[in-house]
This record gives structure tokens, sequence and C-alpha cells, in this order.
């Protein structure tokens, strides 16, 4: 509008402009007043013929106006923008109370998570406490293991265990006089030489299990370790002990756990005889062979 009326206002002022009759100023005047029709819906025809002070009234009415549609539409811009400023703070502010919610919520997660780790820290401490005391536990009770071992190993150093003599043969003779007839018809030379004194003599275990069908072992009790040693020394040279035709073994007599742990090399003993490494089980049960003129001895049968 602004543009068309300063384009009106050149053309008006220009030069080769015929004068209007101020009759037909007021004429258009009155028209418009009667008919309080606006000025800028004033045709461009109507705008020309008017008065240099009437066209600057319109175009001070029309700047005006612009003005003012101009202040309303900042108002509104302004009413829209304080909305949406107001909002954003608003989701500013719903935003800050959900990061602070979240801060609460890791600090709290991160509290309990140091309180766990606490705790499984006191936990790995204990089970290591209790690891150590399992350990010395087990420590003690095979230290005590192998000294009970020992111990009873010491009372039965004397034994000698006889094996496969069919039962009642001593309810002739008795198991003195079996012990001393194994002795002479299997060793003469040491039968001329006296033995020490026999200490007890029977058959073990004491009741006959009808669930086994080999003959209780008779246990020989002797005064000396000595000729324990001799006895069995002698019965490893010959290889071959028999009682009455029969063939029978004499042992060591040793506690239940020496003897399982002894048990325990018999298929590697086997193996090794049969290679002729001549191998030997030593107190308490340890490997002993030749191999290459050198005499090994193993305790582990890993290795």
């Amino acid at each position: 509008e602004v543009r068309e009326a300063t384009t009106l206002l050149s053309v008006k002022r220009s030069p080769h402009q015929k004068p209007i009759k101020m009759k037909r100023q007021r004429t258009i005047t009155q028209m418009r007043e009667k008919e309080k029709t606006p000025e800028n819906q004033l045709s461009d025809q109507e705008i020309l013929s008017l008065q240099e002070k009437d066209f600057r009234l319109l175009m001070l009415k029309m700047m005006q106006d612009i003005g003012n549609k101009l202040e309303a539409k900042m108002d509104n811009l302004q009413e829209t923008l304080s909305k949406e400023i107001q909002d954003i703070k608003l989701k500013q502010e719903e935003m800050q109370n959900t990061i602070t919610e979240i801060k609460n919520s890791l600090e709290a997660a991160n509290s309990r998570i140091q309180e766990a780790e606490e705790r499984i820290s006191e936990v790995e401490d204990r089970l290591v406490e209790i690891t150590d005391a399992e350990q010395k536990r087990e420590k003690r009770l095979k230290t005590n293991e192998e000294s009970l071992r020992e111990l009873w190993d010491n009372v039965k150093c004397t034994n000698i265990c006889i094996i496969g003599v069919p039962e009642g043969e001593e309810r002739e003779k008795g198991t003195e006089k079996i012990f001393q007839e194994i002795i002479a018809k299997n060793f003469p030379n040491m039968g001329k030489e006296p033995l020490t004194q026999i200490q007890e003599a029977q058959r073990v275990p004491y009741k006959i299990n009808p669930r086994r069908n080999t003959p209780r072992h008779i246990l020989i009790k002797l005064t000396k370790i000595k000729d324990k040693e001799k006895i069995l020394k002698a019965a490893r040279e010959k290889k071959q002990i028999t009682y009455k035709g029969t063939p029978i073994r004499l042992s060591a007599d040793f506690s239940a756990e020496t003897l399982q742990a002894r048990r325990e090399w018999h298929d590697i003993l086997n193996v090794m005889k049969g290679k002729n490494l001549q191998p030997r089980l030593l107190y308490p049960a340890r490997l002993s062979f030749r191999f290459e003129g050198e005499i090994k001895t193993f305790t582990d049968k890993q290795k």
C-alpha cells in the first residue's frame, strides 16, 4: 500500500499533470465522509484527484494503519513467543527434574553397587579364610592319618602274614606249628638257626566270611623285626613258597591304608617284572627298580 501510495504521489507531482478542480475534491471528500468508506479502499483515480494535503493525510493514515497492523502482529508474535518460551521453560524444568531423578537413581544404584562390591569383597575374604582353614584342617588330618598309619605299622612291624593255607589245618597242629613247618620245608638252612619266640599266631579275621572262597590269612607276630625281615628276604629270593604242595605267600603285615597304597602299584609292578626291571615296593608305598644300572625310586605313580 505504501508503494502504491508513493507511486501515485509521484504521478500526482508530475509537472505534466493537469490541475484538478476544488469542487471535485470536495465532492469526493464529502462522498467519502458520507459513506464512511476507508481511504485505503479508494481507487487509484480517486487518489490521484486528491489535494497534496489530503494525500499526505491519507498517506499518514495508511502508514498509521500499517503501523497498527505491524504492532498487532508484533503483539501476537510476542505473545506466541512468550507462550513458546514459557512452554520451553516448563519443558526445561521437567527435563531438569527428570535429569535430577536420573542422577538420584544413578547415585542410589552406585551406592548399592558399592555396597554389593563391599559385601562381595567381604565374602571373598571370608572364603579365602575358610579355604585356608580347610586346607590347614586337611593338612592336619592328612598328617594325623599318616601318623596313625605309621603308628599302626610300627605295631605290626614284626608281623608276618601267611596267605593261602587251607582252612582247618590249624586244628590239628596249631598255627605256630604250621609256621614252623613252612620255615623248615621252604628254608631248610634257616630252619637250623634258632628263631625268636613267637608272641602270637592266629587266623585273621576271627570270623569266617561265607561270601569269600579264599582261606583266611594266618598272622604270625615275632619278637624281633630282624627275624621277620630275614624270612621275607628268603621268601623273595625263593619266589615259590608251598605248604603241603599248595602255593602260599609270605608278606609283611601293614595297616589298611598302607596296603591300599601298595596295591595301587601292582599293575605297574607287573609291567616292570615283564621287562625284567627288578621292581620292589619299599615302605610305605615307594616303587624301586633298576634301570640302566641305576636304582630309581618313585613315590608318585604320575611321575
